[in-house]
């Protein structure tokens, strides 16, 4: 073989030198990629999570001119392709490239935002939507001064908008949709001249909206949805005169819908729903525009239908659902149908009228019509249409009832047997499940679909349809591999859903009277459980009984504990009329795009309605007239007693106004249930007098709470705790089984808490303790925000409960907190902005306002919830005796150590071994502050400090509080001893008959046990 010329080896190495050199500079032809700008990108890479991202491999730098570069730069994407880097070769007679446009989609990157992106001075389009991306927005983008366009959507993103993005004035798109970032909108903002697109939906943005955006007037489309802010709709978005889409959907706001939205005559996509408040607003003029889109939804429009819209040629979806919209149908509506639109959702409502056969008979296949809970007048042979006729729901459309009360166009359906109970697995076959069996609910559903299953008692109905999807998937599944469940026989009852785009309504009839439990089972089946961007997506909806909001902004996987576990949520239900209805709306919350478009509203598996027999009394007894005759002679024979003051000379008066919704049992089933109050089963001091442990007949074992004659408390506390818990229910409260009323023997019938108070599991004996992780701690303090929220802002009476603490605190079997001992609740009337009343409550946990002055709202329950919230994470009480040195108090203790700047010094030891996270434990100290203000307008709703906790808001920075140096010196000197001591006496603060409150379980510590303890 011929020997290689060392001449020719020569130039082959120079050859590969010159090559590698080349690529290494990112070669174009003769044009090259500068070598600063590729270290660069090397750095962006790291930054982003992956350090091959850019590599030669991938071949991503992509030469194009700028004409080519007008849109987003990833539209330039093709086939699998995630990443492209784009070029401009144009520069030095084209022996030079600049990066100008940096596209990284859906490759669930890990990193951060890159700061480093300052360093390509070239850049205009950074495209980093679906990702796992985390931190906040570099305040160094703000040098960019060539940017355009910035999609960061789909993302982990946290923390408030800079006030430096304002300064790049070249900028068109900003898109951050679907993250968790929080605080308000910077006013800079509106110095972006032009801005074409702001799409800041799915975040926990707070606040009213600046006013400096009214500056925007380039606005080519703006999204707000899903996010906290407050005040209303502002009237500046008249300014906004490009505007072609408008998106606000459970944003916050309030109405009115302003009046100048008439002027947007651009605007063809309109999507307002779900607004806060009550103020009713009138129809907004539309007339002169085109619309495509137009969903008004929940947003208390009153009046009648606009008859202008039955002649807008373009119109293609309709959507005036839950509104107080009155009168006709406008016969021009039935263009609406002939042409384009598609779909059209009146319903709920309260329109009137005739709806003309022919008119639904338009309704084919390509259009859908939603006419369900309404008052039409039902008449002629529209009586045999029954409550589907094609792509028509006529569902609850009539105010028409027969007499089993089920709606009008169920008359078809004969109650040949009375049920007492129904189960549904919601999408899927028919099954059994531990001898339970399941009806089969396999219809494909549809946009305004109402369907009967055969041979049962029930039927669902389902508004709305998904806009972005052409095919729509109203049934999800899963393969139960990818199921992680309590109990795997239950597979079958989660491998399948029944979903909705706006709302899903499962209606019962044919039902019993009663008292029942309805089981409703949910695992989130769509998202994924992965490291992937598909595992962010947040699916939010409102759950209805008996159309009363039993929860509001419920998540799944949140309450499961991740994607792919099961949860089952108990509600109780009262049938009155034979019928229950069972309603999951989607009031604009989540996400909309994860994994893929239209994946939102609710989502069900399962459904399973009974009776409640928890009373302890039999199943025939309970349902037959004997008894209920019976229960009436007893409570008429112990109102005369009463009334004659045979029970104890007790005050009939005291009677008057108080409703009992709760079941009766007699004395000698208390006394079974307690094995006639053996000593053993004595568990506590109450109030009332003592508390006992008891089993019912059933099996159910509960708590029994007895009148003493000796108790302070009189039948006013005692008839207010049944009337209040009777009225109320939610997972976060102890559930009231019954009362017991003989004589002079008053009992109440408690479900029984399984370990005890949150003031025993913190302080209490070392044999009584639990050990409460952080998760742990944290979850308790979230479920008592939450009890609270309810009985302020959610159940259908109002209620100030007055003594929260650490020892009206219950948990169950599983850690889980309920709010007990309702003995001095005052109902809140929503009209008066505080109640004068007597002073009644536990000292160290009182408001100021409430302690010194007696006026009672709802911000006196937040600051007792800020004291508990330091308890659980200092695990010390708050109020501590030591003898001739005074009072200690918790709250003064974190103040000092805010001062100083020490305030970790306060989280509880024995927390130092587990799981700690820091930003948790500061935020809950922080919302702890903001909830202990001294000024009760200063404190936070109960539905404010959830999101807090939850990390869906940030918590407002706090002012400082000076306090007395003798007092600081003091409180340092006492809180380095590292022992605590706790007064269980509880002393009304006022010189008239006030009414003091123990606990249902109740400790007793003395100062030598914490000395010991620690």
């Amino acid at each position: 073989m011929k020997k290689t010329s060392p001449y020719i080896s020569f130039f082959l190495l120079l050859f590969f030198v010159f090559s590698a050199f080349c690529f290494s500079s990112l070669a174009f032809g003769q044009a090259t990629l500068p070598q600063d700008e590729v270290e660069a990108l090397n750095d962006i890479a790291k930054t982003l999570g992956k350090e091959d991202l850019f590599s030669e491999e991938k071949d991503v730098c992509i030469s194009s001119s700028e004409e080519e570069q007008s849109g987003s730069s990833c539209m330039l994407l093709k086939g699998n392709q995630t990443t492209v880097v784009i070029c401009n070769c144009s520069y030095a007679d084209s022996t030079l490239c600049h990066v100008t446009s940096l596209c990284v989609k859906r490759e669930s990157l890990p990193g951060q935002l890159p700061a480093e992106l300052v360093r390509l001075p070239y850049l205009q389009q950074i495209d980093l939507t679906y990702n796992l991306l985390n931190g906040t927005i570099p305040k160094e983008w703000g040098r960019m001064t060539n940017l355009t366009f910035i999609s960061l959507g789909g993302n982990r993103i946290t923390g408030s908008i800079p006030k430096e993005i304002a300064n790049i004035s070249t900028l068109q798109v900003f898109v951050v949709e679907f993250n968790q970032m929080s605080g308000e909108l910077p006013l800079e903002l509106g110095n972006l001249s032009q801005l074409q697109r702001l799409q800041i939906n799915s975040n926990n943005f707070t606040g009213e909206l600046p006013a400096t955006l009214a500056k925007l007037t380039s606005l080519q489309i703006v999204q707000l949805a899903d996010n906290q802010f407050s005040g209303k709709i502002p009237d500046f978005i008249q300014s906004w005169t490009n505007l072609q889409q408008l998106v606000i959907q459970g944003s916050g706001l309030s109405g009115p819908i302003p009046s100048g939205i008439s002027v947007l005559e651009h605007l063809n996509d309109l999507r307002i729903s779900d607004l806060n408040g009550d103020e009713n607003s009138s129809f907004p003029q539309l007339k002169n525009m085109s619309m495509k889109n137009l969903i008004l939804r929940s947003c208390n429009i009153n009046g009648t239908l606009p008859t202008y819209l039955g002649n807008m040629t373009s119109l293609q979806t309709l959507d005036l659902s839950f509104n107080k919209l009155t009168g006709p149908i406008p016969s021009q509506y039935k263009n609406l149908i002939t042409r384009l639109v598609a779909y059209m959702y009146l319903t709920g409502n309260f329109l009137t009228g005739d709806v003309s056969e022919a008119w639904i008979d338009k309704a084919n296949r390509k259009h859908y019509l939603d006419l369900s809970y309404n008052n039409f007048s039902i008449s002629g042979s529209q009586d045999n249409q029954g409550c589907q006729d094609e792509n028509t729901n006529l569902f609850a459309s009539s105010l028409t009832r027969n007499d089993t009360g089920k709606v009008s166009c169920l008359e078809s359906s004969v109650c040949s047997k009375t049920s007492y109970s129904f189960r549904i697995n919601c999408g899927g076959e028919k099954v059994t499940i531990n001898g339970k069996t399941y009806d089969d609910d396999t219809d494909e559903g549809g946009a305004a679909k109402f369907y009967d299953n055969e041979n049962t008692y029930w039927a669902f109905s389902s508004t709305g349809n998904y806009l972005e999807s052409k095919t729509p998937n109203y049934i999800p599944s899963i393969d139960s591999s990818m199921l992680s469940l309590n109990n795997n026989n239950d597979a079958e009852l989660y491998t399948n859903a029944r979903a909705s785009p706006v709302s899903l309504t499962y209606y019962g009839f044919c039902l019993g009277n009663g008292n029942y439990i309805v089981d409703l089972h949910f695992a989130e089946i769509v998202f994924t459980h992965d490291q992937t961007y598909k595992s962010l997506g947040r699916r939010i909806f409102d759950i209805y009984i008996q159309g009363n909001l039993v929860r509001k902004d419920f998540n799944i996987a949140e309450e499961a504990g991740g994607i792919g576990k099961n949860v089952i949520k108990s509600f109780n239900a009262s049938v009155i009329n034979g019928t229950l209805e069972i309603r999951l709306y989607w009031a604009g919350k989540g996400t909309t795009a994860i994994p893929q478009k239209s994946i939102y509203g609710p989502l069900i598996s399962a459904i399973s309605v009974y009776r409640d027999h928890r009373s302890g009394i039999s199943t025939a007894a309970v349902v037959g007239i004997v008894v209920a005759v019976a229960i009436i002679i007893i409570l008429l024979i112990f109102g005369m007693l009463w009334w004659k003051g045979c029970l104890g000379k007790r005050n009939s008066k005291e009677l008057n106004g108080i409703k009992l919704e709760t079941g009766m049992f007699s004395i000698r089933q208390i006394k079974m249930a307690t094995n006639n109050f053996d000593i053993i089963n004595k568990i506590g001091e109450g109030g009332f007098g003592p508390v006992y442990k008891g089993k019912l007949s059933n099996g159910t074992i509960v708590a029994v709470k007895q009148l003493s004659s000796k108790s302070k408390q009189g039948n006013r506390e005692f008839l207010n705790e049944i009337g209040m818990i009777s009225a109320l229910q939610h997972p976060c409260l102890v559930k009231l089984y019954g009362c017991c009323v003989e004589g002079d023997q008053l009992f109440l019938i408690y479900e029984y808490m399984q370990n005890n108070s949150l003031a025993r599991a913190l302080f209490g004996r070392e044999e009584h303790q639990i050990k409460l992780d952080w998760q742990t701690r944290h979850k308790i303090c979230v479920g008592i925000a939450r009890g609270l929220a309810y009985l302020h802002e959610e159940s259908r009476v109002k209620v100030v409960h007055r003594d929260i603490k650490a020892t009206n605190i219950l948990l169950d079997e599983y850690l889980n907190p309920k709010i007990s001992d309702f003995g001095l609740a005052k109902l809140d009337e929503e009209d008066n902005t505080h109640i004068s009343t007597r002073i009644a409550g536990t000292y160290g946990y009182m408001a100021p306002e409430y302690a010194m002055h007696g006026q009672l709202t709802d911000k006196a329950d937040v600051y007792s919830f800020g004291i508990v919230a330091l308890e659980i994470v200092s695990g010390r009480n708050n109020t501590t005796n030591q003898h001739n040195e005074g009072a200690f108090v918790l709250l003064d203790w974190a103040r000092l150590l805010r001062e100083k700047g020490d305030i970790m010094e306060i989280v509880d030891r024995r927390l130092l071994d587990s799981n700690l996270k820091k930003e948790e434990v500061m935020v809950m100290i922080n919302v702890a502050f903001l909830c202990t203000n001294v000024s009760p307008t200063l404190r936070p709703t109960m539905s404010s400090v959830v999101s807090m906790l939850e990390g869906k808001t940030v918590v407002p920075k706090l002012a400082s509080e000076s306090l007395d140096e003798k007092k600081l010196e003091a409180l340092q000197m006492y809180y380095h001893q590292d022992h605590q001591s706790t007064s269980t006496m509880e002393v009304p603060l006022t010189t008239s008959s006030t009414s003091t409150a123990q606990d249902l379980y109740s400790i007793h510590l003395d100062s030598s046990y914490f000395e010991s303890r620690n």
